[in-house]
């Protein structure tokens, strides 16, 4: 592990560098750990390594240089995590609070089961991205695609772009925003209308996540129609 002088991130003198091509990922992650809050931690050459920064609970800001592999700051509880490329599947996986930004596109199940913080994609997201949503948020720059939200069950998905077929489906709690098409909803989702409270919350949304690009006025809002919540034969052919 080397400490290195450098600007990145700008409120930090010091950041610690650690070399993926050198380092293990147990290695890698064993060392995020032990650093005390505050710390910044430049991960280099991570030539799409899998579970980096994952399960860390302190409050440390992580730049991964280029593109990353599976689970990607997955079970974090505090850490700041940048990726300078594009991640695999599940990246912010059961985020209980943090930040992550992904500054490339994203593979399936984004976000999934995130209780909390907020995991940002500059690019696209595959399917599957916010799967069993339980209170975290998702925003994603570009296009979702299908069974987006799928089970969410609380919790903010904000599309810049297009969505892809079966939105929401079987969505419980979670609201849904879509700048763009949808290609189809999903069993139990349903178009709703958009409130100045909601407009509000996307502005504050696109704002932290510095997507430039979306009129918070001119958006597309689904939650659940609770169709689902309780079984009967009249809704027999949706189960």
């Amino acid at each position: 592990m080397d400490t290195v002088s450098t600007a990145i991130p700008p409120a930090a003198a010091t950041v610690t560098t650690l070399d993926a091509a050198s380092l293990t990922t147990r290695e890698i992650n064993t060392a995020l750990r032990a650093l005390p809050d505050g710390s910044a931690v430049l991960i280099s050459e991570p030539r799409g390594r899998h579970n980096l920064a994952v399960g860390l609970v302190n409050r440390i800001d992580i730049t991964i240089d280029g593109n990353a592999g599976y689970f990607i700051g997955g079970l974090g509880d505090g850490p700041d995590i940048t990726v300078n490329g594009f991640t695999g599947w599940g990246v912010g996986e059961n985020l209980m609070s943090g930040n992550i930004r992904v500054k490339g596109s994203v593979s399936q199940s984004a976000a999934a089961s995130a209780h909390g913080g907020i995991v940002i994609v500059e690019g696209d997201a595959s399917l599957r991205a916010g799967i069993s949503l339980k209170g975290g948020t998702l925003a994603i720059a570009g296009d979702a695609g299908h069974l987006t939200g799928f089970m969410a069950q609380a919790g903010t998905i904000l599309i810049g772009g297009d969505a892809g077929q079966a939105l929401g489906d079987s969505l419980y709690e979670t609201t849904i925003y879509v700048a763009g098409r949808i290609a189809s909803l999903g069993a139990d989702a349903r178009r709703t209308e958009l409130t100045e409270v909601d407009v509000i919350a996307v502005k504050r949304l696109c704002d932290k996540a510095s997507f430039g690009h979306i009129d918070p006025q001119n958006i597309t809002k689904v939650t659940s129609a609770r169709e689902l919540y309780h079984f009967t034969t009249r809704h027999a052919s949706s189960y």
